[in-house]
């Protein structure tokens, strides 16, 4: 019963915003939904370390404390994001760029967008992961076109076309390794358990298609290089809360996935095959948002650019593979999502006062909004990988078992263009924070709005990871095991 909560609840959440629409008592209702997610996960966190995996009867859904680590990233990121959608639609409304039933529709869709993400990572088999993120496609294409202005539904488009074509690929592989499990004793088709204990048995030839389809595929949604192309567009026409879900947790769900397959691979065909394969595509995602972020002009797709770097790194702890690797990276994903979730929503609100998303458009936003801007600033600094933020400790455990790995040179590449992608992101900040105001707010709304509350109390969260993270290291120890494969 409790594996169904995380499903269930957002999609009661949907069902209330379709009957009811946007009104005073469900203006607040996809945050409660978020919130009961985000506790769902808490319980389910500490029930998995103290007894290990859960399951559900009918044995479509299993919770291990991998799975209770990722839920617990989709709820907290997706309250945050939830927390500040009634601010940022009162203010669009106003503006005349929004209605309420563009809110309401808002609303079920990102409801629905939880309920799959919260399915992904809950899911036993590998044939339900992939209809899960399929779903979430699906869901998310309605929300990057949600504006329904040329460049919207022009991203859109785009999103829905690499992602097919993706997780095509992914689909591929799907149906590639159910072929080699078939052929092999003691399997149950598509089972994640089985098949990382049996893999062993597996075809190697035909598990090294399978498994170049799978991580291309759900490489594709997690933005990884080479078919990122999607990424900067849809991120940067989504509506802000909208933007926060699919860089802070959305990503992070289709390398869930990349995750359980590499455990399959590791244990069919030896850790170096996955290893240089995610290596290659980590390094060039780096190398990719490096390029691209240098005299970036638009603040949004530096943004995004960024989620690249930043699922990048994750790939290359999964590439290192030791226990000090994958907590790092596990850490990564939880600070990656809270921090971009800030930014976004910080985007959002910056884009809604001054009309314009281009970084030269912006000036002296310090002096005008000092809450917004400090938010916005310790946001980029966060992502820049600087203290006191957890982002910080999870980069610094990665250089650690990249070295300690063996892979000095392809960890002192990555350390290099991390720093290069820093000072791009802190110079394009510093140019919108500092000087003297450039425009007047094209907002009647005030600076002092809940949405820098919410921003605060996810960068606050960031932090306090990065100086005391409770029983969090526990979880992320425990989650890093059943990655961890040895041969």
């Amino acid at each position: 019963m409790t594996l169904l909560v995380p499903v269930g609840v957002p999609v009661l959440g949907a069902l209330v915003h379709l009957l009811f629409g946007r009104r005073r008592a469900t203006t607040w209702a996809g945050a409660a939904s978020a919130g009961a997610v985000l506790a769902t996960a808490i319980a389910l966190a500490v029930r998995v370390s103290r007894s290990g995996p859960v399951t559900a009867p009918a044995g479509l859904l299993r919770a291990d404390a991998l799975s209770a680590f990722m839920l617990l990233v989709i709820g907290a990121v997706g309250l945050i994001a939830t927390a500040a959608t009634p601010a940022y639609f009162r203010a669009e409304i106003a503006a005349g760029r929004a209605t309420t039933r563009t809110a309401a529709r808002h609303g079920v869709l990102v409801q629905l967008f939880l309920a799959t993400m919260a399915l992904a990572v809950l899911a036993a088999n590998l044939g339900v992961v992939w209809v899960a993120v399929e779903a979430t496609t699906i869901v998310t294409a309605f929300l990057v076109g949600q504006r329904r202005t040329r460049a919207s539904v022009e991203a859109a488009w785009k999103y829905v076309v690499i992602c097919s074509a993706g997780i095509a690929l992914a689909l591929l592989g799907t149906i590639v390794l159910n072929f080699a499990a078939a052929h092999t004793p003691g399997t149950a088709g598509l089972d994640l358990v089985t098949l990382s204990a049996q893999a062993h048995g597996l075809d190697p030839g035909v598990t090294r298609i399978a498994i170049v389809l799978l991580v291309l595929g759900f490489g594709t949604k997690a933005g990884l290089a080479p078919l990122h192309a999607w990424l900067p567009d849809a991120h940067s026409q989504a509506p802000a809360p909208v933007s926060a879900l699919m860089s802070g947790v959305l990503l992070s769900v289709a390398l869930y996935a990349v995750l359980r397959v590499k455990v399959i691979s590791d244990a069919a065909l030896g850790t170096g095959f996955a290893r240089t394969l995610l290596t290659v595509m980590a390094l060039a995602s780096l190398a990719l948002a490096a390029s691209l972020l240098i005299g970036q002009r638009d603040y949004k797709r530096m943004l995004a650019y960024s989620s690249i770097e930043h699922l990048g790194l994750v790939a290359f702890g999964a590439a290192i593979g030791s226990p000090l690797a994958l907590t790092a990276a596990l850490l990564h994903v939880l600070g990656h999502g809270l921090a971009k979730a800030v930014l976004f929503l910080g985007a959002g609100r910056v884009l809604q006062l001054t009309g314009t998303s281009r970084i030269d458009g912006v000036r002296g936003l310090l002096s005008r909004h000092p809450a917004l801007a400090t938010t916005f600033g310790a946001g980029v600094l966060a992502l820049a990988g600087l203290p006191p933020f957890s982002l910080f400790a999870s980069e610094l455990g990665l250089v650690r078992a990249g070295f300690g790995a063996g892979l000095g040179l392809a960890t002192s590449a990555a350390l290099l263009l991390v720093l290069v992608i820093a000072a791009a992101l802190i110079n394009g900040t510093s140019r919108m924070l500092l000087g003297p105001p450039s425009t007047e707010d094209v907002s009647g709304t005030a600076a002092a709005s809940p949405v820098p509350i919410a921003l605060a109390c996810g960068l606050l969260a960031c932090a306090v990871l990065g100086v005391a993270a409770g029983g969090l290291p526990a979880l992320l120890d425990l989650a890093a095991q059943p990655l961890v494969v040895t041969r």
